[in-house]
C-alpha cells in the first residue's frame, strides 16, 4: 500500500485526490497544511492526520510520494522540499506562475532525478488519446489552426465566495484569474500535441464584475514554431456552450458537435471519434510513478510541456498587460 503526502490542501481539486488516494487503495499518511482548520478538515477526509510541522512530514520515511495542493504561487517552496526527496511528486496545475520558477523546477527534478507529475488531465482522456494519434498519423493534413475553449461559470455561481477558495482571485497568490486557471490546461494539450510555441499575444479582462481584483475571461494566441496558429480561450463566464478542442487542416477537420468528438473531412459526413483507453492522470499518475509503471520517455514529456505551459501563461500575462506579441 503507497503512503502519500499532502502538502497544502487550498486547491478545490484537494478533497477529489483525497478520495481517488483512497479509492485507489492507497493511504495518506499525513496532511501538512499552514492553515490548520483547512488541514484538519482534509485529515478528516483522509482518515489520516494534520500537521502544520513540515520538517515531520518530510521525515517520515514511510512517505512514498508528496501531493502538492498549494496555492499556485505557493508551489515552488514545497516542491524545492519534496523533490529533494527522490520520491515522486504530484503538484496541482499550473506547476508555477513564472518562466523563473519553472526554470528552477526544471533544474531541481534534474538535480535530484525526482518524477514531477501535474494536474493536468485533459491529454490522458480517452477521446484525447485518439485525437492525439490522429494527430500523428496526420489525418488532417497539414494543420493550420487550433483552437481550445475551456471555461465555466463559477464567477457568476459565486464559486469562490468561500474564504478557503478566495485565494483564487487574489492575484499574488493564484499568480492570475481565469485566464490563467481554465487557459492553462489548454496551452498544456495543445502543447502536448503540437510542439513548441514560439510567440505569444493575449488579452484578459474582468468582464462580469463579480471578482474585480482578478480577470475572469482571456484570450491567447500562440504561434507555434511548427507553424501552426492556435488560439486558446479561458475563463470563469461561460454559462453555457460548446467548449473543447478544435483542429482544422488541408484535408479535414475535428471539432466538438455538442454530443461528441466527431471528425468530418472535404464534403464528408462527420465521424465520431473513438475513444482510446485512457491512461492514469492525476493521483492515479503518481501512483504509477511510485510503483515503477510510468514510461520515463512520457513522464519527461508531460514534464517539458506543463512547464512550457507557465512559460506561455506567464507570457501571455505580460502580452496582455503590454498589448504586444512576446517573444519565447
Amino acid at each position: 500500500m503507497a503512503n502519500l503526502a499532502f502538502l497544502s490542501t487550498a486547491h478545490i481539486h484537494a478533497k477529489g485526490w483525497i478520495e481517488d488516494t483512497l479509492a485507489a487503495g492507497a493511504r495518506v499518511a499525513s496532511v501538512w497544511d499552514d492553515v490548520a482548520d483547512r488541514g484538519a478538515r482534509h485529515a478528516g477526509y483522509a482518515k489520516s492526520t494534520h500537521t502544520t510541522d513540515l520538517d515531520q512530514v518530510m521525515g517520515d520515511n514511510s512517505v512514498d510520494g508528496f501531493v502538492i495542493c498549494a496555492e499556485n504561487t505557493r508551489h515552488l517552496p514545497l516542491l524545492r522540499r519534496a523533490l529533494a526527496s527522490g520520491k515522486p511528486v504530484l503538484c496541482e496545475k499550473p506547476l508555477a506562475t513564472t518562466a523563473a520558477d519553472a526554470k528552477e523546477i526544471s533544474a531541481l527534478c534534474a538535480r535530484h532525478s525526482s518524477t514531477l507529475v501535474n494536474g493536468y488531465v485533459y491529454p490522458f482522456m480517452g477521446h484525447y488519446q485518439a485525437i492525439a494519434r490522429l494527430v500523428e498519423e496526420r489525418a488532417f493534413g497539414r494543420v493550420t489552426h487550433v483552437r481550445f475553449r475551456n471555461c465555466h461559470g463559477g464567477a457568476w455561481w459565486r464559486w469562490f465566495d468561500d474564504s478557503a477558495l478566495a485565494w483564487f482571485h487574489d492575484v499574488s497568490l493564484a499568480g492570475g484569474g481565469g485566464m490563467l486557471d481554465e487557459g492553462t490546461h489548454c496551452v498544456h494539450a495543445l502543447r502536448m500535441l503540437f510542439g513548441p510555441v514560439k510567440q505569444v499575444w493575449a488579452t484578459s479582462h474582468n468582464l462580469s464584475g463579480q471578482y474585480p481584483s482578478a480577470d475572469d475571461f482571456g484570450v491567447v494566441h500562440l504561434r507555434f514554431a511548427n507553424g501552426i496558429f492556435g488560439t486558446v480561450e479561458g475563463s470563469w463566464v461561460q454559462t453555457a456552450g460548446i467548449k473543447g478542442l478544435e483542429i482544422v487542416g488541408s484535408l479535414g477537420a475535428l471539432y466538438h458537435n455538442g454530443s461528441s468528438y466527431v471528425t468530418q473531412m472535404a464534403n464528408k459526413q462527420a465521424v465520431p471519434v473513438i475513444a482510446a483507453a485512457e491512461k492514469p492522470n492525476s493521483v492515479r499518475r503518481l501512483l504509477a510513478a511510485i510503483r515503477g509503471e510510468l514510461d520515463p520517455s512520457e513522464a519527461r514529456a508531460d514534464l517539458a510541456a506543463a512547464l512550457d505551459a507557465v512559460t506561455i501563461m506567464d507570457a501571455a500575462a505580460r502580452s496582455s498587460r503590454s498589448g504586444g506579441w512576446i517573444d519565447l
